[in-house]
Parts: structure tokens; C-alpha cells; sequence
């Protein structure tokens, strides 16, 4: 049993993430079932694992999936609905009224079949999603054979899903239950915003997460317009008025945080928490550029997030990376600020470390599941290739994925999306979505 193993992937350049800044070239990754047995180099692997089955890399780097720690999967069926705007216009004029007449369990459905499959095809393996209809998402995840950690979102105003708080967690909380044994699958507690969301449903919420032991996902100091909103009706910034009600913590994530001072840098760093940066998202609606330099010499875990199709307008976490990277250096003035290294740690393993599963994903080591992506670098525009990390974050792009494994189970190969739901059934899907958002 010990010499015995299913699969071995060989790739020119292998990034395990984990030890940091290490490439290894010629080496092979081996797995038995759902779990990575081993890293070594070539020649040995092949010695030692003769009767394995072989994928060989010969133009590749192989890294580990791409965790996008936020996104809202079902609203890629509005994808282009209402861009251009800022956030709370966007959201009170477009989104809001839109989800109001169409989202339903089947749009949820839907929506994260078409989400999961441009993930995917993007090398993203794992996401943490925060969206109505929790069930229908976990049943798309789960049909994509793609890992989920699903928000039980909670809102003080009724929506077609809930009539408030209450019921947003009477529902949510009875799908985690049904789910709860899932490989695949987990849950976060996911209130919205601080501007959603009252004082009493965010004790609750606090309570709730130590007692169930899952984190709480929330957006967080997006706007500079929800920093005087709450100054204005509370007295205070939102994250001090989180930490008055007991949220933030180690398993919180809070999504955007672009408008911090050093008050909330000090919150954050003292509790521990996570940051989920969305630098397209923030860019495309004007809200702002986070200060994630600042963040990672702190030690506050950091990592990205693609926010959904409706603002950003793509799942793509190779576009994150790069904007991550990029935009840090222009707000530094630093041009080693975020360097490529940092960019990918925070796409995998930063990501896998906010929802508690750095035991299990996030980096090429041994005992850890096999969520794997394959970047061909050997194409004339990834030509010549000095350092492989440097052009898997400004270089290379979604198009040069060509094999994706997900629990040792290969989701796209040569680059095909092999999913159950053929390319044909999901247009069908999208063109009478598309019929009914215009009507």
C-alpha cells in the first residue's frame, strides 16, 4: 500500500505555495484518491510509483486552485444588468429591483451552474459564496462538483427568499443542517452589510457563529458613504460597532474593507481577522483601493475575491491577482509592493486560511486534497518565460488553464469543462434568463 498510488502530474514548474516563494521545476505531484501522497522530483516519483497512471506537463506550471473568497455566483445571470454606476445606485436602482421581481430557486440554480462553470474553466476551485436560496446553490456546487462554503445571508428587509432576519436564518441554518456532512460543501453566517443589518440580528449572528463554529462573512468599509451613514446613525465607524457586538474574531471575513483608518487596522489586526479584497469590484464601481499593503505588514490575512458577475464583471481570479498586485504598487508608490509570490498565496492559501480550511486546500502538500490547476506557459504570448510565478500573475490569463482537479476528480481537461451540464443546456439557461430580466 505504501508504494501504490492513482495519478501522477508532471509540470515544468511546480508552485506549491507552501513552503513560500519556492518554484520547483521537474517535479511531480502525486495522488492516491482525493489526496496529494507526495511532491517529488520526476525521476524518483516514477521509480516509486511505477504502475500510476501519468499526466505530463511539459509547458505548465501547477499550482494549487484559486480560492475566490467572495463572490455572489446565481447574479451571473446579471452579468452587464446596470454598469457604470456607483454602489448604492447600483444597488437601489438595478440590483435590488431586480431581484425582487426574478430571484427564485431555480435563478439560484441557474445562475451557479453558470458561475461554477467559469470558475472552473478559470483554474478556482473553492469559493465562498454569499447569495439567496443557499440550497439551490449547493445543489448547482455539488452537480459542478465544485467546493462551496455557502453564506447564510441574513437582511433586516424582506426579499423574495426571506421576510427578515429571523426567517433568513430559520431557512439558512435548516440548509446547513441538510448539508452539514457534505465534503464539498460548508457554510458561513453571511449578514450583509452593518447598513443592512440591525444591532439585535448581529448579536445573534456573533452568537450563533461561536456555538456553530463558522465564520461570519460580511461587507465591510466599502464606500466612504457607509462610513458617515454610520457615523451619522450610530456614532461610530461599522467595524467599531462590530466589535461592540462581538463579531469580529478569527473566523470573520470582511469583504472589501477599502475606507480604513488606522483605528480599524488596529481592530483588525487585534481580533485576527480576514479581508476578502475585490480590487476589480472596487474599481468598477468606484469605491476605492483597499489598503492591502498596509494590511499584509500587519500580518492581517488577505485574499481575493471576485465579488459577483454583476460588478466586475468576470469570476476571473487571474485578473484579481494581477489587479491586486498592480494596484497596490500604484497607491504605494512601492513597486515591490505585493510582489507576484504574495498575489498567487493570497488566491489559494490566504483564501483556504479565512474559511478555516488551510488544513485541507490552499497549497501542494502532502495530506492536503487534490484542488489543482494547470497554466500552460508555452504559448507564444507567455514566451519567453524568465520567472514562471512573475507570469502566472501579469502574464498569463483564464485561457491558459488546461486541467483543473477538484478532490482528485480532473474538471477540466485540455482545457473542456467536464461538467454534467452541457455548454448547450447552460446557453439554453442563460437566453431564457436573459428574456425574462429584459421583459
Amino acid at each position: 500500500m505504501e508504494n501504490t498510488a492513482d495519478l501522477l502530474i508532471e509540470a515544468r514548474w511546480i508552485v506549491p505555495v507552501e513552503p513560500a516563494g519556492v518554484t520547483l521545476e521537474a517535479h511531480t505531484v502525486v495522488l492516491r484518491g482525493n489526496k496529494i501522497l507526495a511532491l517529488l522530483p520526476r525521476d524518483q516519483a516514477r521509480q516509486r510509483y511505477p504502475a500510476a497512471s501519468i499526466v505530463s506537463l511539459p509547458e505548465h506550471l501547477l499550482c494549487p486552485g484559486f480560492v475566490n473568497l467572495h463572490t455572489h455566483a446565481a447574479m451571473s445571470l446579471m452579468r452587464g444588468i446596470a454598469d457604470d454606476l456607483p454602489l448604492m445606485r447600483w444597488l437601489q436602482e438595478a440590483i435590488w429591483p431586480a431581484e425582487s421581481r426574478h430571484v427564485s430557486a431555480a435563478f439560484v440554480r441557474d445562475g451557479t451552474l453558470l458561475a461554477a462553470a467559469e470558475m472552473l474553466r478559470g483554474g478556482t476551485t473553492t469559493c465562498n459564496d454569499m447569495y439567496f436560496y443557499p440550497d439551490a446553490a449547493a445543489d448547482a456546487f455539488d452537480q459542478a462538483g465544485m467546493r462551496a462554503v455557502l453564506g447564510v445571508v441574513v437582511l433586516d428587509f424582506p426579499t423574495p427568499y426571506a421576510t427578515g432576519a429571523d426567517d433568513c436564518l430559520r431557512k439558512g441554518l435548516a440548509v446547513r443542517d441538510r448539508w452539514r456532512d457534505h465534503p464539498r460543501v460548508g457554510f458561513t453566517l453571511a449578514p450583509h452589510a452593518p447598513y443592512t443589518v440591525s444591532d439585535d440580528a448581529l448579536q445573534r449572528v456573533a452568537s450563533l457563529a461561536a456555538e456553530i463554529e463558522v465564520p461570519i462573512h460580511i461587507h465591510i468599509h466599502e464606500t466612504a458613504q457607509e462610513i458617515g451613514d454610520s457615523l451619522t446613525q450610530h456614532g461610530t465607524r461599522p467595524l467599531t460597532r462590530l466589535e461592540r457586538l462581538g463579531l469580529p474574531g478569527t473566523n470573520f471575513i470582511g469583504v472589501h474593507a477599502v475606507h480604513l483608518d488606522a483605528t480599524d487596522i488596529d481592530l483588525l489586526a487585534r481580533h485576527g481577522c480576514s479581508i476578502a479584497h475585490c480590487p476589480t469590484s472596487n474599481m468598477k464601481l468606484a469605491s476605492g483601493i483597499a489598503p492591502v499593503d498596509t494590511l499584509l505588514k500587519r500580518g492581517i490575512n488577505v485574499g481575493l475575491g471576485t465579488d459577483g458577475a454583476a460588478s466586475n464583471n468576470r469570476l476571473d481570479m487571474f485578473t484579481e491577482m494581477r489587479h491586486a498586485a498592480l494596484l497596490a504598487k500604484a497607491a504605494t508608490g512601492d513597486a515591490s509592493a505585493v510582489p507576484a509570490h504574495t498575489a498567487l498565496r493570497m488566491a489559494t492559501l490566504n483564501g483556504a486560511a479565512a474559511l478555516g480550511l488551510a488544513e485541507r486546500i490552499g497549497s501542494i502538500e502532502p495530506g492536503k486534497l487534490a484542488d489543482l490547476c494547470a497554466v500552460r506557459l508555452g504559448t507564444p504570448e507567455t514566451l519567453p518565460c524568465f520567472d514562471p510565478v512573475s507570469h502566472l500573475v501579469y502574464v498569463a490569463g483564464r485561457e491558459h488553464v488546461t486541467h483543473v482537479w477538484v478532490d482528485g476528480e480532473l474538471k477540466i481537461d485540455g482545457g473542456k469543462c467536464l461538467l454534467h451540464t452541457r455548454d448547450s443546456e447552460l446557453l439554453r439557461l442563460i437566453a431564457m434568463w436573459h428574456t425574462k430580466l429584459v421583459s
